[in-house]
């Protein structure tokens, strides 16, 4: 990750430190709302309250801020997964892990957005992340998966598309989140919502594995 200017400095102070923090609240807002390209460096610096040449103090080019944030939302958005417990118990772990992917979806809506558009455009930025850390974190959760099926604690099914499926369900109360508050109707789109999705989730994945409730 190419770090701010700011951070490779001698001494690098508090106040550097808050004003990068600064400036990458306002690049999440501004990215997550227009995307990368539609962003603006001026946008920014108008979102962070600092002039444009301060702001070019801390971050030199757009590329840099986008970078900054995209490296630390993947790694963020990989906490769940790294928790996933070979030793624990199928239904206990598979819950959780719903769970924990539907509070990021509900607590960092942008940032599932802005990592939803990296995506889309390619990868230009974590393409290496992607097919080293993420894919090697993934085999070794797969292997996991394998390991219960044949032990006869789950049904068998492709460990992947698994993992795959819990992504793309819980992703989408933060991506689509227009979309599912409009379609629930004012009655039902309150927080409320997550924990009704988080229960269907559960049944929809725990039924379709076939996993029968066992002491945690």
């Amino acid at each position: 990750m190419a770090l701010p200017r700011a951070a490779r400095t001698q001494r690098r102070t508090r106040i550097q430190e808050a004003k990068e923090e600064q400036i990458l609240e306002a690049a999440l807002e501004v990215f997550s709302l227009h995307g990368f390209r539609g962003a603006t460096v001026d946008q920014i610096a108008e979102v962070a309250g600092m002039s444009k040449p301060n702001l070019l103090y801390y971050f030199r080019t757009k590329e840099a801020m986008h970078r900054a944030l995209i490296t630390r939302v993947l790694d963020t958005w990989l906490d769940p997964l790294r928790e996933f417990d070979a030793e624990g118990n199928p239904v206990s772990e598979i819950r959780s892990y719903i769970r924990r992917k539907l509070e990021m979806a509900r607590d960092f809506p942008r940032e599932s957005r802005l990592f939803a558009n990296e995506i889309l455009q390619g990868a230009p930025n974590i393409e290496d992340e992607l097919k080293g850390p993420l894919k090697s974190l993934v085999d070794e959760k797969a292997e996991v998966i394998r390991v219960w099926a044949k032990a006869g604690k789950i049904a068998k099914c492709d460990p992947y598309h698994l993992i795959f499926s819990i992504w793309s369900t819980t992703q989408h109360y933060a991506d689509f989140d227009v979309q599912v508050r409009a379609v629930l109707g004012q009655d039902q789109a309150g927080d409320g919502r997550f924990e009704d999705a988080a229960r269907f989730l559960e049944q929809l994945f725990l039924t379709g594995l076939h996993v029968s409730e066992q002491p945690a």
